[in-house]
């Protein structure tokens, strides 16, 4: 027989046994629920809460019943936010100095969270709660996207319970590229179809589903929407409404954003608008077809931030009828300041801005009326950003306020007594989860999975509930993103803008007392040198401590470097049926050559449609059978490179082939061949150099929206075997930084 304190007491039969049951983890009496909602790219100024004309009732509400903050930071990029929001860490402390998309080998970008930063999600679970994340999630690798995974890093393995959503930086609206628990899933066949009502009733019903089994235990959400992010897709009512209310033009705008938040005590009554930012024309400046472009681009972004708030208040109905809202915790944010990536234009297609590629009113305007749809990748103009940060400089991507100065919202009415409250204390990111942490009367676990745990580094802001005076806890603040740089520390903000390719040493650093400059117009750096270098010497001691170094002003690609990473991959062999391969996990075609050889049979009655594509109407390549005829088509930024056979297909067993040739740098030829015998061929006279399609890669049929002129998913109706794709070693490294420092010296 054994016995053990911990363990059953197993004897010969039952009757000289005693058994015993592990107590269940059990959350604390009265711990609250938890709900993290993130936007993305949302700008301080765009919520109405926060001085904005653009319809947010909704989140309004929740900011009416709890509390603003004012001086809020996150760290300038999306998916370094999310990783100090769910972890309590810095992002580089936890390996996402960056995107998920970039591991280069160091500490702190390796795009991925490492396990000693256990997230939010797996500190909960193990004190009782169940836990659940919809949207985006973009903390994944995106090479490991793919059903080979590894699974590691995805949702369900950090933490999570259930998932719904999409697992790289954005993804088409109407047509978006999900993911359900461990699995890609289609989308939904309905020309009505958009995610975020979707986001919101998997949302719904992961609560509703484990409340009706366990009532009495507590859960976590994390609910991070596609919104605000390029493409900015909406119902096209939804956009119609705002065409008259933009017609004034981003100058307007944002002077009677300040107007508001002045009224509404969001900024001093000092505070003066800074100067235009650099590319940023006057709306005066502009020429008639440049602003009716211009409006329409905006007009979508705040259709969607409408519909968004639509359906978040689906959400908050749900909680208040099911009487979970009076105990749950509801921190609203957004992950940067909005974004530079539309381009000074704007654009209906941001594939362009990624490839360093010039933005024209002629290439756009024809899409006028069909901006916000499926098949356009849209995004407002600088000057639009400019106006969401108002009265901030810079966007995101930057660490100067535009970058990092937030919107938070905390709704939790058991625990703010009197709502409406703004504060003004200074918080970071990495202290939303420590918040929670106390909240919730648990202590972060010492261990997890067997991993020793990272000290948890923001601090609670939970003070400042029933403390609006109090004076902020949180003392310092590093921020680096891309190369640009910041320290905050005890009211002061040392800050640096890094042009790509100049040394880091050549920097100008700027110098602001935060406290009395709300938005860093009066530089002090020459009249307090002393304090300046002060303030320097703080950075790199956090950045030494947090693994921020080494600074590398170059990583803004869309591949990672790690060379046991599916990009460095040569030989691919495919098969019909694999579903959706992610972008950033199939064939790595960029600036290089590349054969394409589809093993086919064709019936006696000829066959039709795709046998690979990647990418929908913003750019990609597609082969299939049309007319008889093989045709590739190389899709480069909605322009089309179209190669059809002179030979017809035959019938029966036979190789079609393209082959890829590259001419130069980001220059090639492609060749047909059918059973090795060349039949067609074409200059393709610039190809991608930085990212190659937005959406990833099928056999045997087409993503929508298509690739091609064909309709998609325009499905292979002879007998595919397999697709074999074979890569050359004649890339040459993509600088995507550089790239588009260069586009924008060219506008």
């Amino acid at each position: 027989m054994s016995s053990s304190p911990t363990r059953a007491r197993v004897g010969l039969t039952p009757a000289e046994s005693t058994p015993y049951w592990p107590e269940p983890a059990r959350a604390p009496a009265g711990a609250p629920n938890v709900v993290y909602i993130v936007f993305d790219d949302l700008g301080f100024a765009d919520l109405g809460c926060y001085g904005s004309e653009i319809a947010t009732p909704n989140i309004d509400a929740l900011a009416k019943g709890g509390l603003r903050y004012t001086n809020f930071h996150t760290t300038a990029l999306c998916s370094p936010t999310r990783a100090a929001l769910l972890t309590g860490r810095n992002h580089h402390s936890v390996g996402m100095g960056g995107l998920a998309d970039w591991d280069f080998g160091y500490p702190g970008m390796r795009g991925r969270i490492a396990k000693s930063a256990g997230t939010l999600a797996e500190m909960l679970r193990l004190n009782g709660y169940n836990t659940f994340a919809t949207g985006k999630w973009h903390l994944t690798p995106t090479f490991e996207t793919s059903p080979a995974g590894p699974y590691d890093q995805w949702p369900l393995q950090r933490g999570f319970d259930r998932y719904f959503g999409f697992l790289e930086g954005e993804t088409n609206q109407w047509h978006p590229e999900l993911v359900l628990d461990n699995h890609h899933i289609e989308n939904p066949d309905d020309p009505d179809y958009h995610l975020t009502p979707d986001i919101i009733d998997h949302s719904i019903d992961f609560i509703r589903r484990q409340q009706s089994v366990t009532p009495d235990k507590p859960f976590f959400l994390y609910m991070a929407l596609g919104a605000q992010h390029a493409p900015h897709h909406a119902p096209r009512e939804f956009i119609d409404k705002y065409m008259p209310v933009f017609e004034k033009g981003w100058d307007v705008t944002r002077q009677e954003r300040l107007v508001r938040q002045k009224k509404l005590g969001l900024v001093p009554d000092h505070t003066m608008l800074p100067d235009r930012n650099a590319g940023v024309k006057a709306w005066d400046a502009l020429s008639d077809d440049e602003r009716r472009l211009a409006v329409r681009l905006q007009a979508a972004f705040a259709g969607m931030l409408e519909h968004a708030d639509l359906h978040i208040g689906r959400l908050i109905a749900y909680l208040r009828e099911a009487g979970k809202l009076e105990n749950t915790v509801i921190a609203l944010i957004s992950d940067n300041g909005a974004s530079q990536e539309g381009s000074p234009f704007g654009t209906v297609n941001a594939l362009r801005y990624f490839n360093g590629i010039r933005d024209s009113l002629e290439d756009n305007l024809p899409y006028l009326d069909q901006i916000g749809q499926g098949h356009l990748n849209n995004n407002y103009p600088l000057g639009w950003a400019m106006a969401g940060n108002t009265p901030l400089k810079r966007y995101k991507q930057n660490t100067h306020g535009g970058g990092v100065r937030d919107p938070l919202i905390v709704h939790f009415p058991r625990g703010i007594s009197q709502g409406g409250g703004i504060r003004h204390q200074f918080h970071h990111v990495c202290d939303i989860t420590p918040t929670v942490i106390e909240l919730a009367g648990i202590t972060p676990p010492a261990q997890i999975n067997g991993v020793t745990q990272q000290p948890i580094e923001g601090t609670s802001l939970a003070y400042s509930f029933a403390e609006p005076d109090a004076p902020s806890r949180k003392h310092s603040q590093y921020f680096e993103m891309l190369g640009h740089r910041g320290i905050w520390h005890d009211g002061w903000k040392a800050v640096t803008w890094h042009r790509p390719g100049t040394p880091f040493e050549a920097d100008q650093w700027e110098l602001y007392h935060l406290a009395s400059d709300f938005n860093e117009m009066h530089d002090l750096a020459k009249e307090k040198p002393d304090k300046l270098h002060e303030m320097i010497q703080r950075w790199f001691a956090q950045a030494g401590a947090c693994q921020v170094l080494p600074m590398n002003d170059t990583v803004n690609r869309f591949v990672s470097t790690n060379p046991h990473s599916v990009a460095a991959r040569r030989h691919w062999e495919l098969l019909p049926g694999i579903g959706r391969l992610p972008q950033a996990a199939a064939p790595d075609i960029r600036n290089r050559s590349y054969t394409i050889s589809a093993q086919v049979d064709i019936p006696p009655a000829g066959a039709q449609g795709v046998l690979i594509a990647q990418g929908d109407w913003c750019g990609g390549y597609a082969l299939y059978v049309e007319n008889g005829q093989l045709v590739y088509d190389y899709n480069f930024v909605n322009r089309h490179f179209i190669v059809r056979s002179e030979i017809p297909v035959p019938h029966g067993p036979a190789t079609l082939t393209v082959r890829v040739n590259k001419t130069g740098e980001y220059k090639a030829e492609a060749i047909l061949e059918i059973n090795g015998k060349a039949c067609g061929q074409i200059v393709i006279p610039q190809t991608y150099r930085a990212q190659s399609s937005f959406i990833g890669l099928e056999i045997g049929q087409a993503p929508k929206p298509s690739v091609g002129t064909f309709e998609a998913p325009f499905k292979f109706t002879g007998r595919l075997e397999k697709v074999v794709i074979d890569l050359a070693d004649d890339q040459k490294a993509v600088d995507h930084g550089k790239a588009l420092e260069a586009q924008l010296r060219r506008q």
